[in-house]
């Protein structure tokens, strides 16, 4: 069975400090996200950016923060909705860092017997540290923990004429 996997950036669990910290080092350390190799971006990140950042972030993310929570998850959540009710198929939403981990939307749909996913990053554009790291994850854990799954990435798509005609 055929299913569609959307996947986009994420979102700490709240506008705190305490739940931002995490985030921006799952986000941060990520090899595709800052291109250093592992030691000095670990010096970076963990050792410089850790330590005010997330106070900062956190702040930020107040402004914007919504009752409903990551305005980022809550729009991707209507869209994953919308999606489902013009197709036929299984559509998971998953997110690249956080808690509604890419896993969590692969076995959404095996357990709903899909074998077929087509992996959709939201993004138009093509970016190391955006498509690159989710299709190397999800090809990781297909690899790992869904070996009985066939993905299909779906490539850049911002000079697609039915992407412009609908910006």
């Amino acid at each position: 069975m055929k299913g569609v996997l959307l996947v986009n950036l994420g979102s700490p669990e709240s506008p705190t400090a305490k739940d931002v910290k995490p985030y921006l080092d799952e986000f941060l350390m990520d090899k595709y996200v800052i291109d250093l190799p592992f030691i000095l971006r670990a010096l970076l990140v963990r050792g410089i950016i850790l330590r005010t950042r997330p106070e900062k972030s956190a702040a930020a993310y107040k402004k914007i923060w919504w009752d409903e929570g990551s305005p980022l998850v809550v729009i991707s959540q209507r869209m994953q909705q919308k999606v489902q009710k013009l197709v036929d198929i299984p559509v998971a939403l998953a997110m690249r860092y956080g808690s509604m981990t890419i896993q969590k939307g692969l076995q959404e749909l095996k357990d709903k017997g899909v074998t077929d996913v087509m992996l959709l990053a939201l993004y138009p554009q093509y970016a190391m540290a955006s498509t690159t790291t989710i299709w190397a994850l999800a090809d990781e854990l297909v690899a790992s923990k869904f070996p009985e799954m066939k993905l299909t990435k779906v490539p850049a798509f911002y000079n697609k004429p039915d992407y412009i005609q609908a910006l």
